[in-house]
């Protein structure tokens, strides 16, 4: 089968793609904002290059940015240059990842082509954020009726899909960069009694609430003296909130900002060896790091939008769910729950390490992928 995948380079869309290779099909990628080249997925064939007229012309970030207006000038229209390699290509299915970037430039050349299978893949808050959007809720109902095949990170978004429009085949609910590989990440787990950190994702920015989390932890500093509170991928509000906080002062907290590349190897190393993990945001699918704090055996607090994280976190039983991300009395109230009841914290290691964690390993969500999509053969 030909697959031609259309996405901007990230990592969870190299991870995804990753499952295809040796899979038998015949892989293609029409980067859709033309990034610099990647020795990543040497064995896709890569269509690369096709924006810019005059790629060697001076001053054209000059024009970009202060004269928009001229931008048809110096670069392809995306539209016609995908038209271009469908009809070169000729796939079988056409896979786009994340709506507005890969579905919505692409559209109008879907629409001429009816009878081309069209797959999207749902990750994050690509459905939940922007349908509060009216441009790009518009956006979403135009795309999604003419969507044949659906890939989602939660079963949230298989019903956001349907009230939307689409009519299709949802192939499947799987991390949004598949599975996770153990072979490595074992290692590094830690026996509960052993684990003396509280370990918090940093995120802020548009949808991230790490600041409410630290707000918690502020209130509970006693309770803290013992452990060493990581925070990790921090975002610049993070880092100054610290800072101007004094937290350092009452905690024995180390910030690692994002501008400082974490190696994935390192994380995991700190979720093995973390007591609990909390992650709080206003916006998002089925987090990665959840699933691999779960994996790593970290007790997880996390928040809940639209009820994602509760399709993995039974609250009070393998886990605790923020219910509002900006609540930061609610995040102290389970912070010193899950701190004072190791009872709790050991039994929803032992959840997690023997009823979650097997459907995330790298192998059998690689098996079940192959498998959705084989079937849009049929």
């Amino acid at each position: 089968m030909k697959i031609l995948l259309v996405s901007m380079p990230s990592l969870h869309f190299f991870r995804w793609t990753e499952q295809l290779e040796n899979s038998g099909h015949d892989v293609y990628w029409f980067d859709i904002v033309d990034g610099n080249p990647t020795s990543r997925l040497p064995w896709v064939k890569k269509i690369n290059g096709w924006k810019l007229k005059y790629p060697n012309l001076k001053g054209r970030y000059f024009i970009k940015n202060r004269l928009p207006f001229l931008k048809p000038f110096f670069e392809r229209n995306v539209a016609i240059e995908f038209e271009k390699t469908l009809n070169e290509i000729k796939p079988d299915i056409v896979h786009s990842f994340v709506l507005y970037i890969s579905c919505t430039p692409i559209l109008s050349i879907m629409m001429k082509y009816r009878n081309q299978k069209w797959i999207y893949s749902s990750w994050g808050s690509d459905l939940f954020y922007f349908q509060n959007k009216p441009k790009y809720l518009n956006d979403i109902k135009r795309v999604l009726p003419r969507v044949n095949y659906l890939f989602t990170d939660c079963q949230r978004d298989i019903e956001l899909a349907k009230k939307y429009g689409f009519k299709g085949e949802v192939l499947g609910v799987f991390p949004g960069g598949g599975g996770f590989d153990y072979n490595e990440s074992d290692k590094f787990i830690k026996p509960v009694l052993e684990r003396k950190t509280v370990l918090i994702k940093g995120y802020q920015g548009r949808s991230g609430r790490a600041i409410e989390v630290l707000k918690a932890l502020e209130k509970i500093t006693l309770s803290l003296k013992p452990y060493k509170v990581i925070v990790f991928g921090a975002d610049d509000e993070v880092s100054t909130f610290i800072e101007k906080q004094n937290l350092s002062n009452t905690l024995n907290i180390e910030c690692l900002s994002k501008h400082n590349f974490l190696p994935h190897q390192r994380i995991l190393e700190l979720m093995g060896s973390a007591l609990i993990y909390i992650g709080n945001s206003n916006s998002d699918g089925m987090p990665n790091t959840l699933l691999e704090a779960i994996a790593q055996g970290a007790f997880p607090i996390q928040s809940n939008p639209g009820g994602a994280s509760e399709e993995v976190i039974t609250h009070n039983e393998n886990g605790l769910l923020i219910q509002d991300c900006n609540d930061s009395e609610e995040i102290k109230n389970h912070i010193q729950s899950a701190l004072t009841n190791f009872e709790l914290l050991e039994k929803a290691f032992k959840i997690n390490q023997s009823k979650l964690k097997p459907n995330y390993e790298r192998s059998f969500v690689l098996s079940q992928v192959l498998k959705a999509y084989n079937s849009t053969l049929n």
